[in-house]
C-alpha cells in the first residue's frame, strides 16, 4: 500500500474513510459476462512498480505513468523506465503527478526533489521550486487559457510559470499539513483558475492594470463543507465533487447535477472525462465509476475483471480507451465489448443461424441442441435425439414459406412439423450427412450432401452426383445469381456451375486454387466470392478471378462462413478470427487499385467468447431484418450491430525510436525528441537497424506496418507488427528510410516518418583518394616508362663509374708503389753504390750497411701497408682501428714516447670503403709521425669515439704544441693541408686545436659505412 509521504499526492488515500464491504470486492461474477475488455500490465509484465499513481497521454501518442520506481513511457506494447540513476535531472524516482502543456513542456512531479521539466527529450530540475519535504511535492497543475502553467504544491504553495520566469502567489492552506487534505488546481477554458482544498474554493482572476510589475490577481472564495475533487471538463466549466454530489458547474454557476456518490464514503483519487465529456471516478475500494449522457453510472471493479478495486489515477487516450492506475494492481486498460452473446447458446458449439420473418433465430450446434430465440420471448429449447444418439446440427434454414430445416450428420434431414422436428422422407442422400441448405431465386431447395447435391421442387427429390458432371459428391456450399447460375462449392472437386441444365467445373487452371470450398457468397453487384479451406478467399467477377490470402492481411487461410452488413463491408468467419473488409477496398485490389485491404480482426478483446468461428455449414453466419449481425462459434453465438460500430479514424503516430549500427544504439537523443535528420553511417560498418512504433494504444497489436528505404528499395515491405527493419552490405551514398502504420481499422498515416541515412565510403572511395590514385596510376606509367627509357644508360653509367673507380684505385696503387717503393729501392741502390766506392773505408761500409738494412725495414713496412690497403678484408672500422693502433704503437715505441689508447673493447662490424681506410690511415699516421719528429713529446693519446653516423679517432700529445703559431696558422702547413684534404675527400673532417696537456690535439671525423660526399 501507499506511504503518508506521498499520500497527498491522491489526497483521500488517508483520510480513512471508506466502506468495509468495497474494500475488497468479490470476483464471483465471471470476466466473461463483462461487457467490457480488461487487460493488466503489472511488475511481470515490465512494469518497474505496481502503484500507478499518475497517468497522462502527451501530444506524441505515447501513454506516461507516474511511478514510485520511476517514470515509465508506454506505447502499448514496451515500457521504458526513466529513474534518477539513469535520467540526469530527474533528482527523484518517486514520481506523483504528470502534466503537459502546450507548448508540449512536460512537467513531473516527484515526491522528495520538486518539479522536474521535460523538453525536447531532456530533463530538468526546476530549480525555482524547491519542493524538497514530503509534504511540498507537488498535487496538481494546470495551464490557463493565456498558456500559464499553474503549480500547487501539498502544503498550499501556489507558483505560475509565465515565459520561464515563476512567481509564487500565494499560501492556500493555514495551519500544519494533514496528509490526506484535498489539493485541487484546475483552470476553465475561458474562466478562472480554481484552487481547491477541503473547505474553501478559490477563484483566481488577473486583473489587466498589473503594470510593469507584472499582473494583478483577484481572488473570489466559496465555502464547501467538504471538497472531494476538481475536474475541468473539456467541453467548458468544471465537475465539482463535494459535499457529497456531482456538479458541472460553470464558474459558480450549476449547469447539471448528478446527484449523490454512487460509491458511498469511498474517497475519490482520480477522475477524468471520456470522449464524449461523460464523467470516470476513480474511488479508493470501491473501483471507477463510469457516467453515461443520462447521468447514471456503471461501476468497473473487481467484479467485472479489474486488477483492483483502490484507484489512485484515470485517463481516457485519444482513441476512448481507459486507463486505470491502482494501488498495487499495476496498469489496467478497459475497452467497451462491440460483440453480444446470446445467453441461451452460451458454451455450446454453434454450427448454424438462421432467421424466420418475425426476426426470431433458429440456432443449431452439435450434439442435437436447437434454440429459437426471440427478442423479449424466452427462448425455446429443442434437442433431436436418434437411436444411435444425439446427431450434430450442420445447418438449420427457414425458407420462403416458413418452414424451418435442419441438417444433420448422420441423421439426416429433418423439418418442423407440428412443434416437432420429424425427419424428411427421401432419398438415401438426404438420410445420411446434410452440411448445406439452400433456396434458389426460383424457390427451389437445394440440400448438399456427402452423397451428392439434392434438389426439392415442392413434389419430389432429385440427386445430382458426379454421374451428371459433378467433380465431386461431397457437398459443402451452395448460392445463385440473378442469371440463373446455381453455383456450387464441393470438398475436393473445387467449383462447380450448374448453366442451362449441364455442369461445369472451375479449377486451378481457370484461376481458382483450390480443390475445397467452404462457402459461397453473391453480392447484389453479382460479384462471386469463394471461401476456401487453406487457399483464402476468392473473387470472381467479369470472368476474372482474385485471391485475398494472409499476405494480403486475413488472419487465416481458412474460411468459415461469409456475411455482408449492408453497410458496404464483408465479414469473413475462419479458424482464427472474424474479419472485416470494405468491399471496396477489395474491389480495388481485385482492379489493381490498390495493393493493401484494410482486413479488420475481431476476437476475444472485443467481446468475442472466443477467435475459432464455426465451419462446415451453411448457412453459417446470418443477418437479420434489423441490420444485426449473428456469428456462430465454437462457445455460443454472438452478434453486433455494424451501424453502432465505431471505426477508429485516428491515423496513428509513427516514431522512429533508435537506430542500431553493428547491433549498438547510436547516441540516443532523449525519450521524447526525435531522431536526427539526418543520420551518418560510418564506413566499413556492414549491419543496420531501424527501431520504430505505431503509438495506437487501443489495439497496438493489430497494428500494421510498411517502409522502404529510398534509394535502395522501390516497393513498399510489408511488415506486419514487426517494429524494427534490417539491412546489410548496404553501398555508400544517401538513402531516407520511410515507415508508415495502419491501426485496427486499416487507416493508414500516409506521412509516416522518415530518417535521413548517409553512408560514408571507405577511404580509397573518396575524391581525394581516386584523385590521389589516378596521379599515382599516371606517375607509375611515367615512372616505368623513364625507368625502362633510361634502364640501359644507368647500367653503361654504372660500369663507366666502376671502370672510372679502378682506374682510379690502379692509379693509386701504382703511385703509392712509385712513390714509396721506388724512392726506398732507388735509395738501396744508392746505398750500395756508396758501399762500393767507400769499400776501402770499413765505417763508411758499415754506417751504409745500417742505413740499407734500415730502408728495406722502412720498405717491407710500406709494402705492408699498400698489401694491407689493397686486401678487401680488411674494409671494416674494426680491421682499420686495430691496423692505426698497431702502427702507432710499433712507432712511438721504437721513437721512445709513452702512449695510452683508449678504444671500445667491442667495435661494430661496420663497413668502411678501401679509399676511406686508406685516406684514415694516412692522416692518422702522418699525426704520430708529427708527433715524433716535431712535438718532442712524452707521451701520447689515441681515444676513438663513436657515433651513429660516424667515428672520431683523436690524438693527443704533451709536446710544445704549435711552435707558438696561432691555430690559423698551424692549419695552412703543407703536411696539415693534406691531411685536411684526405679527410674532406673521405666525407669526413679535420681539426687541430690545443690539447689539454698543453701539447697538440688532432681530430679525424669520418663517417661510417658507405657514405662519402
Amino acid at each position: 500500500m501507499l506511504k503518508n509521504a506521498w499520500a497527498c499526492a491522491v489526497p483521500w488515500l488517508l483520510a480513512g474513510v471508506f466502506e468495509p464491504g468495497l474494500r475488497a470486492a468479490s470476483n464471483a461474477s465471471a470476466e466473461a459476462e463483462a461487457p467490457y475488455t480488461i487487460d493488466k500490465w503489472d511488475t511481470e509484465n515490465g512494469l518497474p512498480n505496481n502503484e500507478v499513481i499518475a497517468l497522462t497521454q502527451t501530444r506524441d501518442g505515447y501513454l506516461w505513468l507516474g511511478t514510485l520506481n520511476g517514470l515509465v513511457r508506454f506505447d502499448g506494447i514496451h515500457f521504458e523506465v526513466l529513474d534518477e540513476n539513469n535520467t540526469p535531472g530527474l533528482n527523484g524516482s518517486r514520481i506523483v503527478s504528470l502534466f503537459e502543456d502546450s507548448k508540449t513542456n512536460f512537467w513531473i512531479g516527484t515526491e522528495t526533489a520538486g518539479v522536474a521539466l521535460m523538453k525536447d527529450g531532456r530533463v530538468t530540475s526546476t530549480a525555482e521550486i524547491q519542493m524538497a519535504g514530503s509534504e511540498r511535492h507537488l498535487a496538481a497543475a494546470c495551464e490557463d487559457a493565456s498558456g500559464n502553467v499553474w503549480l500547487y504544491s501539498a502544503n498550499g504553495e501556489l507558483w505560475r510559470a509565465s515565459d520561464g520566469r515563476f512567481t509564487r502567489l500565494t499560501h492556500f492552506l493555514q495551519g500544519p499539513y494533514v496528509p490526506g487534505a484535498c489539493r485541487a488546481l484546475i483552470a476553465e477554458a475561458s474562466g478562472p483558475v480554481w484552487v481547491g482544498t477541503d473547505q474553501l474554493l478559490t477563484a483566481i482572476r488577473s486583473v489587466p492594470e498589473g503594470g510593469s510589475s507584472g499582473p494583478n490577481f483577484r481572488f473570489e472564495e466559496t465555502r464547501v463543507r467538504k471538497l472531494d475533487f476538481l475536474l475541468a471538463s473539456q467541453r467548458g466549466g468544471y465537475w465539482r465533487l463535494a459535499d457529497g454530489r456531482i456538479t458541472k458547474c460553470n464558474t459558480n454557476y450549476i449547469e447539471r447535477d448528478l446527484g449523490t456518490y454512487p460509491w458511498g464514503r469511498s474517497p475519490i483519487a482520480a477522475a477524468c472525462e471520456d470522449r464524449e465529456g461523460n464523467l470516470l471516478v476513480g474511488t479508493l475500494g470501491a473501483g471507477v465509476f463510469w457516467f453515461n449522457s443520462k447521468g447514471s453510472a456503471t461501476c468497473l471493479s473487481t467484479n467485472e475483471g479489474l486488477s483492483h478495486n483502490y484507484i489512485l489515477s484515470l485517463h481516457v487516450d485519444r482513441e476512448g480507451t481507459l486507463w486505470v492506475g491502482t494501488d498495487g494492481g499495476g496498469l489496467n486498460r478497459v475497452k467497451r465489448q462491440v460483440f453480444e452473446m446470446l445467453e441461451a447458446t452460451r458454451g455450446w458449439v454453434a454450427q448454424s443461424v438462421s432467421e424466420d420473418r418475425s426476426g426470431g433465430l433458429w440456432v443449431g450446434a452439435n450434439g442435437g441442441e436447437l434454440v429459437y430465440w426471440k427478442s423479449g420471448e424466452n427462448p425455446e429449447r429443442y434437442h433431436l435425439r436418434q437411436d444411435t444418439g444425439d446427431p450434430s446440427i450442420r445447418a438449420v434454414f427457414v425458407d420462403g414459406t416458413q418452414r424451418v430445416w435442419v441438417g444433420t450428420v448422420d441423421a439426416g434431414l429433418f423439418q418442423l412439423q407440428r412443434g416437432r422436428f420429424q425427419r424428411v422422407a427421401g432419398p438415401d442422400p438426404i438420410q445420411r450427412v446434410v452440411q448445406a441448405i439452400y433456396q434458389d431465386r426460383q424457390g427451389l431447395i437445394w440440400v448438399g450432401t456427402k452423397s451428392g447435391l439434392a434438389r426439392w421442387d415442392e413434389h419430389d427429390w432429385k440427386i445430382f452426383t458426379i454421374r451428371d458432371g459433378l467433380t465431386s459428391d461431397v457437398i459443402r456450399a451452395i448460392a445463385d445469381d440473378a442469371q440463373g447460375n446455381l453455383w456450387i462449392g464441393t470438398e475436393g472437386g473445387g467449383l462447380n456451375r450448374l448453366q442451362g441444365g449441364q455442369f461445369s467445373s472451375f479449377r486451378t487452371p481457370t484461376g481458382l486454387a483450390a480443390k475445397d470450398i467452404s462457402s459461397l457468397y453473391v453480392d447484389a453487384e453479382g460479384v462471386l466470392w469463394v471461401g476456401t479451406e487453406g487457399n483464402g478467399l476468392a473473387r470472381f467477377h467479369g470472368g476474372r478471378w482474385s485471391r485475398y490470402t494472409t499476405r494480403e492481411g486475413l488472419v487465416s487461410n481458412s474460411v468459415g462462413y461469409l456475411v455482408e452488413d449492408g453497410q458496404g463491408s464483408l465479414w469473413i468467419g475462419s479458424n482464427t478470427g472474424l474479419l472485416r473488409a470494405p468491399k471496396k477496398a477489395m474491389n480495388d485490389f481485385a482492379n489493381k487499385l490498390t495493393a493493401f485491404v484494410p482486413f479488420r480482426a475481431y476476437g476475444k478483446p472485443e467481446g468475442l467468447p472466443t477467435r475459432e468461428c464455426s465451419r462446415g455449414s451453411q448457412p453459417g453466419a446470418c443477418r437479420g431484418r434489423d441490420g444485426k449481425l449473428w456469428f456462430p462459434t465454437i462457445k455460443g453465438l454472438a452478434s453486433i450491430n455494424p451501424i453502432q460500430l465505431n471505426p477508429n479514424t485516428n491515423p496513428p503516430p509513427v516514431v522512429i525510436e533508435s537506430l542500431l549500427i553493428e547491433g549498438q544504439e547510436q547516441d540516443s537523443p532523449g525519450l521524447r525528441a526525435a531522431l536526427p535528420k539526418v543520420a551518418t553511417i560510418p564506413a566499413g560498418k556492414e549491419h543496420l537497424e531501424i527501431h520504430y512504433t505505431s503509438l495506437n494504444l487501443a489495439a497496438p497489436e493489430q497494428a500494421r506496418f510498411k517502409y522502404r528505404l529510398e534509394g535502395h528499395e522501390t516497393d513498399w515491405t510489408e511488415a506486419g507488427n514487426f517494429r524494427f527493419a534490417r539491412y546489410t552490405k548496404l553501398p555508400p551514398g544517401h538513402y531516407r528510410f520511410q515507415v508508415k502504420a495502419c491501426n485496427e481499422d486499416g487507416v493508414w498515416n500516409e506521412s509516416g516518418s522518415s530518417l535521413a541515412l548517409t553512408i560514408d565510403p571507405p577511404f580509397w572511395r573518396h575524391w581525394w583518394f581516386l584523385s590521389a590514385a589516378a596521379l599515382a596510376v599516371l606517375g607509375s606509367i611515367i615512372a616505368v616508362v623513364h625507368y625502362l627509357s633510361t634502364q640501359r644508360l644507368h647500367r653503361q653509367l654504372e660500369r663507366l663509374r666502376q671502370q672510372e673507380a679502378l682506374e682510379k684505385e690502379r692509379a693509386r696503387i701504382a703511385r703509392d708503389i712509385h712513390d714509396q717503393l721506388g724512392a726506398s729501392l732507388t735509395q738501396v741502390a744508392l746505398l750500395g753504390e756508396f758501399v762500393e766506392s767507400d769499400k776501402d773505408s770499413p765505417a763508411e761500409v758499415e754506417a751504409h750497411a745500417r742505413q740499407i738494412s734500415q730502408t728495406a725495414r722502412d720498405t717491407t713496412r710500406v709494402l705492408d701497408e699498400i698489401v694491407w690497403t689493397v686486401n678487401p678484408s680488411n674494409d671494416t672500422l674494426d680491421g682499420l682501428i686495430t691496423y692505426i693502433c698497431k702502427y702507432a704503437q710499433e712507432y712511438l715505441a721504437v721513437a721512445g714516447v709513452r702512449y695510452r689508447l683508449d678504444v671500445p673493447d667491442h667495435l661494430p662490424a661496420a663497413p668502411i670503403l678501401p679509399e676511406l681506410r686508406h685516406n684514415v690511415f694516412l692522416a692518422s699516421k702522418e699525426a704520430v709521425t708529427n708527433v715524433v719528429r716535431h712535438a718532442k713529446a712524452t707521451a701520447v693519446w689515441i681515444r676513438l669515439r663513436l657515433e651513429p653516423s660516424a667515428f672520431i679517432l683523436e690524438i693527443e700529445d704533451n709536446g710544445r704544441g704549435l711552435d707558438g703559431l696561432d691555430a690559423k696558422a698551424a692549419q695552412s702547413r703543407n703536411g696539415l693541408q693534406n691531411m685536411r684534404k684526405r679527410m674532406e675527400d673521405s666525407g669526413g673532417g679535420f681539426t687541430i686545436s690545443p690539447g689539454s696537456q698543453g701539447g697538440t690535439l688532432v681530430r679525424l671525423t669520418a663517417p661510417l659505412g658507405n657514405r662519402t660526399k
